[in-house]
């Protein structure tokens, strides 16, 4: 009963921090049909708030409609043109008794595009912080609601975490009108679903889950819609805050979410049946399931020639095996088994090494932190100078620390080869889990050599076996059908996929018909 007794208090202090907010907001609360008494109220909330303003019709002294809005949010040229003019406009008729109706003031005054009639004074609040202008009548307990949001944001651009030499050059940005705009304009169907829901008791931040209805299976959807819904915070800032409360396994080095920042991407993930997850003021799009095979997929996969595509993927297979393993396979060799190194080589090897104070497991951990070292540094620093500082300082202190027989010159080499294998990887974050890896590795081939390594593989291979991804197998779809094989080990033609990846059992597995396979007309071939 302790544990018990324990979340208890934990979940009632956490609501009692949330409602410091305003205590005197009630989810009830309703306006007044008294502007004067409105007012108040606003200014109540809204008390140190320089960037919210009041603007007040009167006519003849007397207050007619008040407007709240917050000027940061919104674009005021669109309350000045829709709203204030109009407005003014009819301060000089006589009677003002039938302008004075929340229906009249929406009909007939305001010409702007998107508007909303309401009592709530928790909602009036919540759309005023989210880019409304609040209209108040006098003689009406009713506001309505303006869009008018006009915030700064910046041009779309080519994704720089994803660059392709082949394929659209548009990329997400922080915000999500223009998000899913361009998932619109790439999925021009009703069947695209957006359901919008509100996370943080602070930040309310919009997050919407996208999904092909008749594609998607519905027991995934609402996965999804239970795993966002019970997210309880204070703000949500960025898209890897949900990703770390509605995935399978937090303590995996294996990312269970894919996040991407391209829009051609989010649409083919949509096609395949799986859920995009778009989070405000971040360009990174969350998808779910993510399997391991997308880790090692690019978009640029599918813009090129299928030879040239699966060429390029047994490479990154070859590679990511290379930065797993390359390290620990050396320092396994040169501590236990120089047996298995030809002659030439182990004496290449030994005097290369004969100056080095350090063993070889020292040696290669050395290295592979200098290296990880150096390509923070790169990132972090300014563009101008980061690549720069990198390259020079890999080349400057990998040939001091040589020259000076602290690092021997094969562990520079392995060190290198394992740092370019890792960037073959096209997925930043599954990128990060396979660095992570070396290190246990390097631990255990320094400590039980070769066994070491195969203990390490076979529990990197049971643990990515047992992993799911919102109930489904990491590394599906092996072992099923060759046709769900026709995109992970090789990258089949597009008029050769003619079903879909088997995500949650969709109930429409195909996507084109069979028999399109491309070559001369029959008229030709006669001729």
């Amino acid at each position: 009963m302790k544990p018990f007794r324990r979340r208890t208090r934990m979940k009632a202090r956490y609501s009692a921090v949330t409602e410091l907010d305003h205590p005197e907001l009630e989810a009830n609360d309703t306006i007044k049909a008294d502007l004067e008494q409105n007012e108040t109220v606003f200014k109540r909330l809204f008390q140190n708030c320089s960037d919210v303003e009041y603007r007040e019709i009167r006519t003849a002294g007397r207050l007619q409609w008040l407007i709240v809005y917050i000027s940061s949010l919104i674009n005021e040229e669109v309350v000045d043109n829709h709203i204030v003019k109009h407005l003014i406009a009819k301060c000089s008729e006589a009677d003002h008794a039938d302008l004075r109706s929340a229906e009249t003031l929406n009909d007939q005054m305001i010409s702007a595009g998107s508007t909303k009639m309401t009592v709530n004074l928790k909602e009036i609040v919540s759309k005023v912080l989210s880019g409304y202008a609040a209209v108040l009548t006098r003689a009406d307990d009713r506001a309505v609601l303006v869009k008018a949001a006009g915030t700064k944001q910046r041009s779309l651009e080519e994704p720089s975490s994803e660059p392709v030499i082949h394929g659209p050059r548009d990329g997400f940005i922080e915000n999500i009108s223009t998000n899913m705009g361009l998932l619109r304009n790439r999925l021009r169907t009703p069947r695209l679903k957006m359901e919008s829901f509100t996370i943080g008791e602070l930040s309310q931040t919009a997050v919407i889950i996208s999904y092909i209805a008749g594609i998607a299976a519905e027991s995934l959807v609402e996965e999804v819609r239970k795993r966002v819904t019970r997210i309880q915070i204070d703000g949500i800032l960025d898209s890897g805050y949900v990703e770390e409360f509605i995935e399978d396994l937090p303590y995996s080095p294996f990312p269970q979410v894919h996040s991407t920042e391209r829009p051609d991407v989010v649409a083919a993930e949509l096609l395949e049946g799986r859920i995009a997850i778009l989070v405000d003021n971040t360009p990174f799009v969350l998808i779910v399931p993510m399997t391991f095979w997308t880790g090692l997929q690019a978009s640029e996969d599918y813009y090129t020639r299928w030879p040239i595509a699966t060429f390029v993927r047994w490479i990154r297979f070859l590679f990511i095996f290379i930065a797993v393993f390359a390290p620990p396979l050396y320092v396994a060799v040169t501590t236990f088994h120089q047996e298995m190194i030809p002659t030439n080589l182990v004496i290449s090897i030994a005097s290369a090494r004969e100056a080095v104070p350090f063993p070889a497991l020292v040696e290669a951990l050395l290295m592979e932190i200098t290296f990880e070292a150096l390509r923070e540094a790169g990132i972090r620093l300014p563009k101008q100078i980061g690549q720069a500082v990198s390259i020079v300082g890999a080349l400057v202190i990998g040939q001091s620390a040589v020259m000076a027989g602290i690092i021997s010159a094969p562990v520079v080499i392995i060190v290198s080869i394992t740092g370019i294998a890792a960037f073959t990887i096209p997925r930043y974050s599954f990128a990060n889990g396979i660095r992570l890896l070396r290190f246990p590795m390097l631990f255990l081939a320094g400590m039980f050599g070769l066994y070491g390594i195969v203990l390490g593989f076979l529990g990197i291979l049971l643990h990515v076996a047992s992993l799911r991804s919102f109930g489904e197998p990491y590394f599906k779809p092996i072992p099923l059908s060759f046709t769900s094989l026709k995109d992970t080990f090789i990258r089949a033609p597009i008029w050769a996929k003619t079903n879909r990846p088997i995500l949650g059992g969709t109930d429409n597995p195909y996507r084109e018909p069979r028999g399109q396979k491309p070559g001369p007309s029959r008229g030709e071939q006669s001729s």
